[in-house]
């Protein structure tokens, strides 16, 4: 079932003159007539397995074999399902439509390529809810891989998948709402029992995976290297993320969304994300060929991105996920975010490590931007959050963590033990200063409540804090408080180590009640039921007149 093609990745980026290193990317150049498999050497005969060769496919990197290739998937439907064989190739498509009961294989060296030009299926109409979300997640057929209303269907590598020819939502290119224009790699709606395993996605387009409205949704062992989200898991039940690497410079990497594109409310629910890493520090391609090529100054502007996040799309909610043995690196932080009404509740987080984080290492935001119908949505809530056993290095001077409600909307219930987090550190006694922006109803993000007037955690309208087993550090002396408390309601500290410059304080609380302290040297135990302006360990609690515990 192999034919002469190279098997490799690197030798397929030699030939494809994809270059691996962003600027290098350039047009696929097709394999030679002698290297492309004849129909003769399919597994015919194989009782369920469907080669994309015996229905007409060339795979030579010129011929479009979409055709063939959705003559293969319907083939193996009618036959009441089976396995559809990509031998060793460059198979140029627009538009596949995948069916229920039909895998495809991708084998060593067989790479589906996303051909440049306005022939992919049209955008479906989604009105009138498409004002609720931006244009990518308002349409699925407008795909290189699409499928809707499936059950039972699977992906399975470990060949490559190269979105060459898709949008990115923006320029240069071709704009993602133009007719024939596909702008996503991999897009699945209202689909059940759905497994993509063990390929790899290049430069996927405005998503290298969008899935709304999947239930039972497995994926595991993915290499996505990419120019906008990696994936987007949209109003999806019982989801598994396992064993994945994301390099996602320009946007998020692993993402999960609750927005009203299926016309309703819908939580994420019930998932799981456990041994993945996530990147925004690597030129495009260079993860995937193994060069491990930084981005430099000369490359333009570069988000940096790459992170785990919840929203912002958040309409249904998102409710008992778990995170656990995630690496980031050279990105943005975790970001828990409900704008448009969702309830974000019954979260763990645990065990993850940080390196070189561009903004807060850990984004905690309940919002009211309210996208979506006006009779309807309300502010959500964000409530029962357990984050422990993180180990940040380098941070961003400008951005502390941020956990913030609005006024009004409080987050509830945080725990928040073993961390240790070091910033960057120089920041001034005027920065100490500042006055963070309530940015109640607009895009929410780090940038647009930062920077902060502590490098360590800054927290705002929030009820019911737990911080223990917390060490917090700078690079470079910082005239700032390591941590601000403003509006807080029960916040419990023990074992809080914070290294900060002569005269600065650790802890500054600003309207704050029902507040302890206990076994945080210089810090005195202490129990503060209630203060409009005190700063720890200046003002001791003992000095203000405050009893121990």
């Amino acid at each position: 079932m192999s034919a002469s093609h190279p098997d490799s990745r690197r030798d397929f980026f030699r030939l494809a003159g994809a270059g691996v290193t962003g600027a290098a990317l350039g047009a696929v150049a097709a394999a030679t007539p002698a290297q492309a498999q004849p129909a003769s050497d399919s597994p015919s005969g194989c009782f369920g397995i469907f080669s994309v060769r015996e229905f007409g496919a060339v795979g030579d990197g010129r011929t479009i074999d979409s055709p063939a290739i959705n003559k293969a998937i319907d083939a193996a439907a009618a036959a009441g399902g089976g396995t559809v064989l990509f031998p060793s190739g460059i198979y140029a498509c627009y538009s596949i439509r995948l069916k229920s009961n039909v895998e495809l294989s991708l084998e060593h060296g067989a790479t589906i390529l996303a051909a440049e030009g306005a022939q992919y299926d049209a955008a479906e109409p989604n009105t009138p809810y498409f004002m609720y979300q931006d244009y990518g997640h308002n349409h699925w057929h407008n795909s290189l891989i699409w499928g809707e209303d499936l059950h039972d269907i699977s992906i399975t590598g470990p060949g490559l998948i190269y979105g060459k020819g898709l949008s990115k939502g923006y320029g240069p290119g071709p704009r993602a709402e133009d007719p024939g224009v596909g702008n996503k790699s991999i897009s699945l709606r209202n689909c059940r029992n759905v497994l993509l395993r063990d390929f790899t996605i290049l430069q996927g387009g405005w998503f290298g995976i969008l899935a709304t409205g999947v239930d039972n949704f497995t994926i595991d062992n993915l290499l996505i290297d990419t120019n906008r989200d990696g994936m987007d898991i949209d109003c999806c039940r019982n989801v598994r993320i396992t064993n994945t690497t994301v390099n996602s410079p320009w946007d998020d990497g692993i993402v999960l969304k609750s927005s009203y594109a299926l016309g309703y409310p819908q939580p994420t629910e019930n998932v799981t994300i456990s041994n993945c890493y996530v990147s925004g520090t690597w030129q495009l391609g260079s993860v995937i060929d193994g060069s491990w090529k930084k981005f430099h100054p000369a490359d333009g502007h570069v988000y940096r991105t790459g992170r785990i996040k919840f929203g912002t799309e958040s309409n249904g909610g998102f409710l008992n996920i778990a995170i656990s043995n995630c690496v980031f690196e050279g990105c943005q932080g975790l970001a828990l975010e409900t704008v448009d009404g969702a309830h974000l509740e019954d979260v763990s987080i645990t065990n993850i490590t940080m390196r070189d984080i561009v903004s807060a290492p850990i984004f905690l935001r309940l919002g009211a931007r309210l996208r979506g119908p006006k009779e309807t949505t309300q502010p959500g809530v964000l409530r029962r959050v357990l984050i422990s056993n993180i180990v940040c290095w380098n941070t961003a001077s400008r951005f502390s963590s941020i956990l913030s409600g609005i006024p009004g909307h409080r987050i509830e219930d945080v725990s928040l033990h073993d961390i240790m987090i070091v910033a960057e550190g120089g920041g001034t006694a005027e920065q100490a200063a500042i006055q963070v922006p309530e940015g109640i109803a607009g895009y929410p993000g780090p940038g647009r409540l930062g920077p902060t007037p502590c490098w360590g955690f800054f927290v705002r309208h929030l009820d019911g804090l737990s911080m223990s087993n917390i060490q917090l550090k700078t690079e470079k002396p910082d005239a700032r408080p390591a941590i601000v408390l403003d509006d807080v309601n029960g916040a419990e500290f023990f074992r809080l180590q914070a290294s900060v410059s002569a005269g600065t304080p650790i802890l500054a609380l600003r309207d704050v009640s029902e507040f302890e302290i206990r076994y945080s040297h210089p810090i005195q135990d202490a129990r503060v039921p209630k203060t409009s302006n005190l700063a720890l360990p200046n003002g001791t609690p003992a000095e203000a007149g405050y009893p121990r515990p």
